[in-house]
């Protein structure tokens, strides 16, 4: 057997209220790249579904950014390392790893030769440092400035100038190299969040929170004056220069963005973005002839120049933990579900999404069933609801459960629930019967051909098998496992049962006499099983695991197998579903879709 990554649905940023985000443009104008959690997403700009992951940090990076060249990116992190790498290879081979200062990297600037580099943030000793991007060899300090620093930049021209933005309100200005402490400009009255240099270098433009933007002369730091009076209603985050320095775009927590004429520093045209506060524009970037900008809901809006009340494309997704995925009957659509209660329906062929309207659960799902027109949803918030697939948004229904529901299934207009306190049947959108369980459920499979339901204890390592007649359930037998059982699922022709639990095992039980199907053991995980779904032909079982790998299993030959290691580097693996006998789709804590393709089963 053997397996390739298909596709990979990334990622949005990772976004927090009152904080900047710095998105990185590609100098050759092809991708933008951005963070979230340990990983640096790179995005085709034309089309955002190809993408590539990078995720060797051992810890939340906070930016990134590509060398001049084009060749490097240079990645900060929480603990103060800066992580050079390639970006040529597909391995993407580490060039350098630096530690320049001891705490965040909020921004990273590379001089024009791509030889040296700027990084500031929130050290113990200093909140930046300058040095060359080879040896690490200093090549100056950044002082003069009392607070954490949020934003620098290297000035594209000579003679060579540093910018910083701090949280004293101040622009600091460095000559060199090797570069030493010039002035600080003091016309912001709260924290400075971005300074850019104009594409010729001969501008720079600072933005703070006091809703105020400056523009200065490049080489002598000298004010030219103030855009706008003030730019904005709200903070402003971030600004991107036109690439022939005519133009500049702001983006501000008014839930705006704005385009200004640089010479008359006048506005051109105003993006509104909505009225919620996931609406407010965190960062904005101006690469080549697209304009983008990030809302703190971490979408990625394409801004339209000739339609400034509608964008030319919003990048959806999730940026928090997913938790849960189904697919449509017909496995052209996937639903994803995450820890901050929204779902996300996906075109399997294109990687075209949008985020499912309405009032949902609001907090984690917990479990999810295409069936039909239909998405049925359960969360901690003690509910179960229905999403209609044709509107892409939830409807009024809504059943309350007795406690919070862990799994569930639906077979026909049944729906079974496993919650904490008990196992329930819902049909027509209302309780029909529930029988008090003692274990803790950890998941629910209904046997479409059988008159069974299998419900995971992960509080008495057993899968408990009921009979469903009607919407009654009755204990039929149960199955012993050496861990916490973790999830169950019948295959699609009824015939077996597959359990996994956190003991690293993924065992199959023969349907209806629940016997072991085969004495192979499934056990090659290294720490415990999250997962488990069967191929449409019943042939294969896939599981995902804690320690970030998928096994694909053959039922028909038990000692075959193989192993997509590091599916989801550095992120346990949540949930899988088959697309096809060959083609299997990964969710996990790295908030990633994967599509996978196996061959040669």
């Amino acid at each position: 057997m053997s397996y390739k990554n298909t596709y990979i649905f990334s990622t949005l940023p990772r976004t927090h209220r009152g904080q900047p985000i710095v998105l990185g443009g590609d100098p050759k104008g092809k991708n933008f790249l951005y963070t979230n959690g340990n990983s640096v997403i790179i995005r085709n700009i034309e089309n955002p579904a190809i993408s590539d992951i990078y995720t060797e940090h051992s810890c939340a990076v906070n930016v990134a950014k590509y060398s001049p060249s084009g060749f490097y990116i240079a990645s900060g992190d929480q603990s103060g390392k800066v992580r050079i790498w390639d970006t040529v290879n597909q391995e993407h081979l580490m060039k350098n790893e630096f530690q320049p200062i001891g705490g965040p990297i909020k921004d990273i600037s590379w001089s024009p030769d791509s030889q040296r580099m700027v990084v500031v943030g929130e050290g113990r000793e200093r909140f930046g440092h300058v040095f060359m991007s080879d040896t690490g060899t200093s090549v100056g300090e950044i002082s003069g400035q009392s607070k954490p620093i949020n934003s620098c930049d290297f000035r594209p021209a000579r003679p060579f100038r540093i910018i910083t933005g701090s949280e004293d309100n101040t622009i600091g200005i460095f000559e060199g190299p090797p570069f030493k402490f010039k002035k600080t400009k003091q016309e912001h009255t709260r924290f400075v969040q971005a300074v850019r240099y104009s594409p010729a270098g001969n501008l720079f433009a600072s933005a703070g929170f006091d809703g105020k933007v400056f523009l200065y002369a490049g080489d002598t730091a000298d004010l030219i004056g103030e855009i706008g009076s003030p730019a904005h209603k709200g903070g402003v985050y971030a600004v991107g220069w036109k690439p022939d320095g005519t133009q500049l775009l702001t983006a501000s927590g008014d839930k705006t963005c704005r385009l200004w004429d640089v010479e008359t520093k006048s506005l051109i045209s105003e993006f509104m973005m909505g009225g919620q506060v996931e609406d407010q524009q965190v960062s904005c970037l101006w690469q080549g002839q697209h304009l983008l900008s990030l809302s703190l809901s971490g979408f990625i809006n394409y801004l339209d120049v000739n339609n400034p009340a509608k964008p030319i494309r919003i990048v959806k997704g999730h940026n928090k933990p997913i938790t849960v995925l189904s697919l449509s009957p017909d496995r052209k659509t996937i639903y994803t579900g995450s820890h901050d209660g929204f779902v996300t329906t996906w075109n399997s062929a294109t990687g075209e999404n949008e985020r499912v309207a309405g009032d949902g659960h609001g907090n984690q799902i917990n479990g999810m069933r295409a069936v039909g027109s239909s998405v049925f949803t359960c969360g901690i918030d003690d509910t179960v609801r229905e999403i209609s697939a044709e509107e892409k948004a939830y409807m009024k229904t809504e059943i309350k459960l007795a406690s919070q529901p862990r799994g569930m299934d639906v077979k026909g207009d049944i729906i079974v629930t496993a919650s904490v306190t008990e196992i329930a049947t819902l049909q027509d959108g209302r309780k029909a019967s529930s029988v008090p369980v003692s274990f803790e459920p950890s998941s629910v499979s209904i046997n479409p051909e059988h008159p069974d339901v299998a419900v995971g204890g992960a509080g008495d390592n057993k899968v408990h098998v009921y009979t469903l007649v009607g919407t009654s359930l009755s204990p039929k037998t149960e199955l012993e496992h050496l861990g916490p059982v973790t999830d169950c699922a019948y295959s699609p022709d009824g015939a077996y049962l597959v359990a996994c639990d956190a003991n690293r095992k993924v065992i199959l039980y023969k349907v209806p006499e629940y016997q072991l199907a085969h004495n192979k053991e499934w056990g090659f995980h290294n720490a415990r099983v999250n997962s488990v779904a069967w191929s449409p032909n019943s042939l294969l079982v896939a599981s995902g695991s804690l320690d970030t790998t998928i096994i694909i299993w053959s039922v028909q030959n038990p000692a075959k197998h193989v192993i997509i290691k590091n599916a989801h580097p550095q992120s346990q693996i949540t949930r899988l579903a088959w697309l096809s006998n060959d083609m299997i789709v990964s969710v996990g804590q790295d908030c990633n879709t994967k599509m996978w393709t196996v061959s040669d089963i």
